[in-house]
Order: C-alpha cells, then structure tokens, then sequence
C-alpha cells in the first residue's frame, strides 16, 4: 500500500516534469476549455430566446418531471460537441505528450495535425459517448432514486472501460468498440498505478488549489468590509487562478494517461519518468 502511494507521488512529480519542460501543452486544455464555453453559448442563447419555458415547466409538472421529447435530441447534439471537443484537444495532448516521451520536440501545430488526422475516430467515438451520456440520463430518470445511484455506477464503470480509450485512438487508430477492448486489456496491467498516479496528481493539485481559495477568501473578506475595488480584484485574481488550475489538473492528467499508455502498450519507458514506476505493475502480472 505504501509502495503504491510512494509511486503515485512519483508519477505525478514525472507528469509534471514534463509539463514544466513543455509548458506550452496547456494550450491544449485552454483551447479546449475556450470552444466548451462556445459550445455552450451556441445553445444557450438560441434555446433561452425560441423556448417557452413556462410551457416547459408546465409539461414536466404534468409528466412526472419529464421533458418533452425534442429535449433527448438537443441533448444528445449538445453531448456530442462538448465530448467532441474535450476528445480532440485531449487526443492532440496525448499526440504531443508521446512526442516528448520519444525524444521529439513537440509543437501545438504537431499535436493538432494529429488529431486532424484521427478526425473519423474522433468523431464516432464523440458519438458513442454522447450516446452512452443520453443514455444515463434517461437511467436516472427512470426512477427517482434508485435511478441516479445506477446511473451513478453505470457511469462510473464506463470511465473506467475506457481510460485508455484516446490513447488507443491516437496511436492505433481503431474503431470505438475495439479502443473499449483494448483499453480493459490495458488497464488490466496498469490499474494499480493509473489509480495511484490519480491519486498523486490530486494531492498535488489539492495544494495548489490552496492559495486560490484563500483569494476567493480574501476577496469576500474585502467586499464585506466594504473594499469593494480590492475585493473584486481579488476575486478575478482568483477566478483566472481556478481556470490555470483546471487547465494544469487536465494537462497532468492527460500526460500521465499517455505515460501510462506507452509502457502498457509497448514496454517502453518514456522520457522524464523511471522504469520502477511502472516495472512494479507488470511484474505482479507476468
């Protein structure tokens, strides 16, 4: 137990190693948060302006708190951009990442010519998991209670199934339901130290995340005390902190996902990380 979560540290110091050799990776995470909230906006305003909500409010008041129907398919457009968008900016990380793990100096340019080239792949697998987010949905729904819990469980072991599934995407090249197979296969040999270098990574982002509360701290202390300029400066400082913290948490993670993914996948170490981080995990299963 304490091997595993001395290796989680170590692996989440190796990812961000490696971020700090090649800072400009965030832009991946950046960009993609940048087209979410595009995404979000494009259905937002049409919906708030062509929807009667009343009458929305008024039919699922009437049918046991269900939507009408043309919400499934909104819903299911709406999924597939964000999951779009989320799987190809993480897939360009993961082409950049693997870059630097041979030796190569990855470029923005590089990583998003890659993910252009596995757009076919991209976009079914966006499809397949809007489809399973829908699906969810509809689970929770079904019942009240029982519903979000199974809901919660589907979920969860989906995630799981498919952790490697950008990885596979990116450098095999196969179709969603042969990136599922492969990547259980994957995670069979590695589930020790993906789960301890999670863990690791969010320790680490735990104590970064510690002077950005205590600048939404001060800034409400501020405001109510009534320095209103100082207080909202904090608060914005505080606000573009949270959005640099959630890009370095998306960029270490998607790092470590690739590390993991080639010494799975090709029993090769990569480059700013040490083989008894991963040995341990194979020899267990040889």
């Amino acid at each position: 137990m304490f091997g595993r979560i001395s290796n989680g540290f170590s692996l989440a110091r190796s990812s961000w190693g490696v971020l700090a050799r090649d800072k400009h990776l965030i832009w991946f995470p950046v960009v993609s948060g940048l087209l979410f909230v595009l995404v979000v906006a494009s259905f937002v305003f049409p919906l708030s302006t062509l929807v009667d909500w009343d009458q929305f409010r008024h039919h699922a008041e009437e049918h046991n708190g269900r939507p009408p129907v043309w919400v499934y398919p909104v819903a299911f457009a709406f999924y597939f951009c964000c999951y779009f968008v989320a799987i190809f900016c993480n897939s360009a990380l993961v082409a950049c990442a693997l870059m630097r793990f041979n030796g190569q100096e990855p470029r923005l340019a590089d990583g998003f010519r890659m993910a252009l080239a596995r757009l076919p792949q991209i976009f079914a697998w966006a499809l397949v998991s809007a489809t399973v987010g829908v699906i969810l949905q509809l689970v929770e729904q079904a019942h009240e209670k029982v519903g979000y819990y199974v809901s919660l469980v589907l979920g969860a072991a989906w995630s799981v199934m498919t952790f490697f599934v950008v990885p596979v995407l990116v450098v095999e090249k196969t179709g969603p339901v042969k990136a599922v197979g492969r990547s259980v296969v994957l995670l069979r040999r590695t589930w020790g130290e993906a789960l301890a270098g999670r863990l690791g990574i969010g320790f680490v982002l735990l104590l970064l995340a510690i002077p950005v509360i205590l600048l939404f701290v001060a800034g409400g202390l501020l405001l109510g005390q009534g320095s209103t300029t100082a207080g909202v400066a904090l608060l914005v400082a505080g606000v573009v902190a949270a959005l640099l913290h959630a890009a370095v948490s998306s960029a270490l993670n998607t790092i470590l996902l690739a590390a993991l993914y080639q010494f799975a996948a090709d029993r090769r170490v990569p480059a700013g990380f040490d083989r008894s981080q991963f040995e341990g995990a194979f020899a267990a299963r040889q």
